[in-house]
């Protein structure tokens, strides 16, 4: 997957589009983040808003659709595939700047090395 790809969802992660996801849980691979505060199916710029509730002090985190390993529609659960310190640790979401092109640069630079390589 490219820096460019992280955009979109997996076409193996059982997500369907038009699908709602406000309300499931967000699961990282070292266990639960919060619950999905918003979502976008943008072409080229899907995304989820996740509320981290009390892990990181209320904190909401924005994660490129691409992050997103496997949607649990039964479980209502997203399970990602980042640890909980490399979220924590990814861009400051600001909910007053939009998610256009320039805003997305710093996540591209940032998740965008998680999946270059010749195993993905």
């Amino acid at each position: 997957m490219s820096a460019s790809r992280i955009w979109e969802f997996r076409s193996e992660s059982g997500h369907v589009s038009g699908t709602d996801l406000v309300g499931f849980h967000v699961e990282a691979t070292d266990g639960p983040i919060g619950k999905i505060d918003k979502h976008s199916e943008e072409v080229g710029a899907s995304y989820l808003v996740v509320d981290t509730g009390p892990w990181i002090f209320g904190t909401r985190v924005l994660l490129p659709a691409g992050t997103v390993a496997r949607v649990d529609q039964h479980d209502k659960k997203v399970y990602v595939d980042r640890t909980k310190d490399e979220i924590k640790n990814g861009p400051a979401f600001d909910p007053n700047h939009g998610t256009g092109t320039d805003y997305r640069a710093g996540y591209d630079a940032y998740y965008g090395p998680f999946y270059v390589g010749p195993f993905l």
